[in-house]
């Protein structure tokens, strides 16, 4: 693509060395910039892209997107905010693709992940393509693997990627997982959503948004943009429910999911056992039994989502079910690694996401048995939930065990002693702390019985523990196994 089609995308703008070159790639990181790429110089919290545009003309950028003149003899682009302008360049770089496609999108604090594969499922259920962006990655089926993602939401450059090449894949349906980080950032600016769906807004990430409203108008940009004819999936149990749904515009098609309050999707008569969640669902005059493989009312929650977004797409009920019926869980979702005792690996690390999986493991714990948590809080990320996530643990479980989740370039120790002042009463015979997390798994035997219910929370799907100076392979569900199963 020439330069000059990428500058009639910009408003205000200014230009040095201009020369219309041909741009065969896009690029943010100096290291993997590639001959021909325009090289986008990025203001992030740790470095400033400016400082390596140097470097990635050597590597061969052909032309600059800049918000400063630099000294460099290459083409410059200048605006005002490289990061806010990315998507648009992303966008036209790659065609439009979102406009190719049934683009939807999943935001919440938790649950995202699994909505969107039981969204995938349902689509394929329907004989329909569909591929799949979020946490874990993406990928361009079900029964595929998953390519390795920096973010919930990739960067505009590989994000606009990916989506061209689902489509040129013949991929007309893609399930994306939104955070508020991207939407704050703009990086799903250019997107052409046809559906948007809301989970639930709990504290989380107030370390970036300082306060839960602007977490809240962060994750609302999802639904202001959407287009008349797109439609809306809105939790009607969560207190946020009803300022979501004044933020859509209208001519698009609103569904509402719930248990609690009266809602399109409703949940009827919901039992849980070892094997799952069975439950009515009731919708536009309809009931019909469903029986779950996953658990917990968090996850009948998810299945609803689900099941409404399906509906809104002109699904079949019958096909949803199906679908949903046939759906294992979700990898480091409520994942369950050893029966005898029961160990569960759960992605939770906000403090309603704790809150929920401990009450979801209650559930299956026999009344002469302990429920036993083991978890920590990241690094560098919102501190104020650190003693909120301490009194949960205290408060749902028998036992707990407080140890490091991914400590980045804090002292783990001053972490857990964040954690340990909403922790009321300092047991010894239950209250236990120990740093070292795989330590901490391998003492998970010596205070457990075949009988008990042991939740570890926090870094689910992960393998990786990120610490001060390094990231070293580590799995909860692999050192579990070794500890409970032998293997």
């Amino acid at each position: 693509m020439l330069l000059e089609n990428l500058v009639k995308l910009l408003d205000n703008y200014k230009t040095k060395n201009f020369e219309n070159v041909d741009i065969t790639g896009l690029s943010y990181n100096s290291l993997t910039t590639k001959k021909g790429d325009i090289f986008i110089c990025i203001r992030g919290e740790a470095s400033d892209g400016h400082k390596y545009a140097e470097n990635a003309v050597k590597k061969g950028a052909a032309a600059l997107f800049c918000e400063e003149e630099l000294d460099i003899n290459v083409p410059q682009i200048i605006v005002k905010d490289t990061k806010r302008t990315m998507a648009n360049i992303a966008s036209a770089f790659y065609n439009e693709p979102s406009k190719e496609i049934n683009l939807i999108g999943v935001t919440g604090t938790n649950g995202k992940t699994t909505v969107t594969h039981l969204i995938q499922r349902i689509l394929e259920e329907d004989n329909k393509k569909c591929a799949l962006i979020g946490t874990l990655g993406y990928k361009l089926s079900s029964q595929d693997t998953y390519k390795e993602a920096k973010h919930t939401t990739p960067q505009p450059p590989e994000l606009q990627h990916d989506l061209r090449l689902m489509s040129d894949n013949g991929i007309k349906n893609v399930v994306m997982e939104v955070s508020s980080h991207s939407l704050e950032q703009k990086r799903v600016g250019c997107c052409d959503f046809d559906g948007a769906v809301f989970t639930n807004l709990t504290q989380d990430h107030l370390d970036y948004h300082i306060t839960m409203n602007n977490y809240f108008k962060a994750k609302a940009i999802l639904f202001e943009n959407l287009r008349k004819g797109a439609f809306a999936v809105i939790n009607a149990d969560d207190e946020y429910a009803q300022r979501f749904i004044a933020c859509i515009n209208e001519g698009v098609k609103t569904y509402t999911y719930g248990v609690k309050n009266n809602a399109d999707v409703k949940a009827e008569d919901v039992d849980f056992s070892i094997d799952g969640a069975s439950l009515t669902v009731e919708f536009f005059g309809h009931k019909e039994k469903m029986h779950l493989h996953l658990n917990g009312m968090f996850s009948v929650y998810n299945a609803l989502a689900a099941f409404a977004s399906g509906l809104a797409m002109g699904i079949d009920y019958k096909v949803i079910i199906k679908a949903l019926e046939n759906t294992k869980s979700v990898a480091g979702r409520f994942e369950i690694v050893s029966k005898k005792p029961l160990v569960i690996v759960d992605y939770a690390h906000t403090p309603d996401g704790l809150e929920n999986v401990l009450k979801a493991a209650r559930e299956l714990t026999p009344k002469t048995s302990n429920l036993i948590c083991l978890f920590g809080c990241g690094g560098d990320r919102d501190t104020t939930k650190r003693p909120k996530m301490g009194k949960i643990a205290d408060e749902l479980s028998d036992k707990v065990i407080v140890t490091s989740d991914n400590p980045r370039s804090e002292d783990p120790q001053l972490i857990i002693s964040d954690i340990m002042t909403g922790i009321k009463t300092v047991d010894t015979k239950r209250i236990f702390v120990e740093p070292d997390r795989g330590s901490a798994i391998k003492f998970l035997k010596s205070i457990s019985n075949p009988e008990d219910v042991i939740v570890i929370a926090g870094k689910g799907h992960e393998d990786y523990q990120i610490l001060k100076n390094e990231t070293i392979h580590f799995d909860d569900r692999e050192e579990a196994r070794k500890v409970f199963v032998g293997v």
